[in-house]
């Protein structure tokens, strides 16, 4: 398995790092990133054909967000640069499972990995959250349920898929993706509640970005390769 380490300054040449990881699946090679991307916006291909998409891009960039088009459907995500994201890249040949199947590894996989940091954990999200979906992790494992703290998609080719998604660490991190996210959504006419952002600090577990990064990068290739895995870094670390 291929391990990417690091990040680009840009996030449209960031990305492209992501896009080999999943051209390197479909020759047949697993590969998993886990890394905080750049400071941006990613709109989704629904937010695109939205009346209000270019008022969207510029509160995103006003705030101080490049706002960039990902390939995925969904809504629009925020990396502030601290915010983590994670991608798995997987060969399709006939026998790698079905797509609930990934789904339901890469989240068990990112689950537990929050838990053993001490985190509390419930699967879901509260209304009116950021890029709603089926597959999300909020804040739990206490007497009443929190904000929206994970996220996960699927894209899915011939030959390789891409479950890839976000993690909310830091409480500073989860009021400044509210914050930006707020106009984004009005613009984009798409309900929106600046408090169902959670993180895994408001969880109870660590603020410690590098720390969530390698739980969760262990999980994911000790979910796939069973620990044997070679690492390749992309660029520098924000730790």
């Amino acid at each position: 398995m291929q391990v990417l380490r690091g990040r680009d300054a840009s996030p449209r040449t960031d990305r492209n790092h992501t896009v080999r990881l999943l051209a390197n699946a479909a020759e047949g090679l697993a590969g998993v990133r886990v890394w905080a991307p750049p400071r941006h916006v990613a709109f989704g291909r629904r937010d695109v054909r939205e009346p209000g998409h270019d008022r969207a891009r510029r509160a995103a960039g006003t705030a101080g967000f490049d706002p960039i088009r990902r390939d995925v459907g969904g809504r629009a995500v925020a990396y502030t640069g601290d915010t983590l994201a994670f991608a798995v890249a997987l060969p399709i040949d006939g026998d790698r499972g079905s797509i609930d199947e990934r789904y339901a590894t890469v989240t068990r996989a990112v689950r537990s990995a929050l838990e053993e940091s001490g985190a509390g954990i419930s699967s879901g999200e509260p209304p009116d959250s950021f890029c709603p979906g089926d597959h999300s992790l909020r804040v739990g494992g206490g007497e009443s349920e929190g904000g929206k703290l994970a996220g996960i998609a699927q894209r899915v080719r011939s030959d390789a898929a891409l479950v890839a998604g976000c993690v909310v660490v830091s409480r500073h991190d989860a009021h400044a993706i509210a914050t930006v996210l707020d106009p984004v959504y009005d613009a984009l006419d798409v309900p929106f509640d600046p408090g169902s952002v959670g993180s895994v600090a408001a969880a109870g577990g660590p603020s410690d970005a590098r720390r969530i990064a390698r739980a969760v990068e262990h999980a994911l290739v000790e979910r796939r390769a069973g620990g044997s895995y070679r690492v390749e870094r992309v660029g520098p670390e924000p730790w």
